[in-house]
């Protein structure tokens, strides 16, 4: 998800980041609301996004000769929704770039829309999805940030490949080799970042719980059980 500066054609940059614009500026109208309404959330909405960035900075070595990153946008969308993911994956997209020369500002639109949009939107609605069916809530979470990270560079697969189609198989022939090249590394990367995910997930139910409940991690109702066997121990 961290296409470099320059590599894009300029029209394919352009139209990226006008497609990735209107989800940002949806998601700055959500997080300002969130922060307004509930400004006790903003100390779990600086963890998601140090999350997102600790993880997103990470070069692991591919067997292919590239990098992956794990993208950590699964915690946050589950939190906080995917709009204000988009906003968070933004910032973290846009320091990385200034900072640690991850991706660049002409790509930044289109390393936000497969990481800051399409990745939480997808692990969304799949957390979403598990949960519906009954599916116990580590499980769904597990998922989510596992379709979250592999989303992510499906559609990076498709962002080079529609930039750099095969001479002789286009973008069908492309598609295979960039999507060929992530997937060898990401598909363990993502299974890992679905167990760290997990694992954050149980620390932050034992330590913020109240408000995991009320951003609806938890059913109210939960809460109440929980506090009522607490007071019986009593």
């Amino acid at each position: 998800m961290h296409i470099a500066e320059g590599f894009l054609p300029p029209a394919h940059a352009i139209a990226w980041g006008v497609a990735s614009a209107p989800f940002v500026v949806h998601g700055v109208r959500s997080l300002t609301r969130e922060v307004k309404e509930h400004p006790e959330s903003t100390l779990l909405l600086g963890a998601s996004g140090a999350f997102t960035f600790v993880l997103s900075a990470l070069k692991l070595p591919s067997v292919t000769g590239s990098c992956s990153h794990p993208t950590g946008t699964g915690l946050g969308a589950i939190l906080f929704r995917p709009p204000i993911m988009a906003v968070l994956g933004t910032i973290t997209l846009l320091f990385q770039a200034l900072l640690l020369a991850h991706g660049g500002l002409t790509t930044l639109g289109a390393n936000v829309f497969s990481m800051a949009i399409v990745g939480p939107w997808a692990g969304y609605a799949v957390y979403r999805l598990l949960r519906r069916t009954g599916v116990p809530l580590m499980v769904a979470v597990f998922f989510a940030a596992f379709v979250a990270d592999l989303s992510t560079y499906c559609v990076t697969s498709v962002q080079l490949a529609l930039a750099f189609p095969d001479p002789s198989s286009g973008f069908l022939g492309a598609l295979g080799k960039f999507g060929s090249i992530f997937a060898v590394t990401q598909i363990p990367l993502a299974v890992s970042e679905g167990f760290l995910t997990v694992l954050v997930m149980r620390l932050l139910a034992q330590s913020s719980k109240g408000e995991l409940t009320r951003l609806g991690v938890f059913p109210a109702d939960e809460r109440k059980r929980t506090e009522t066997t607490e007071a019986v121990a009593r």
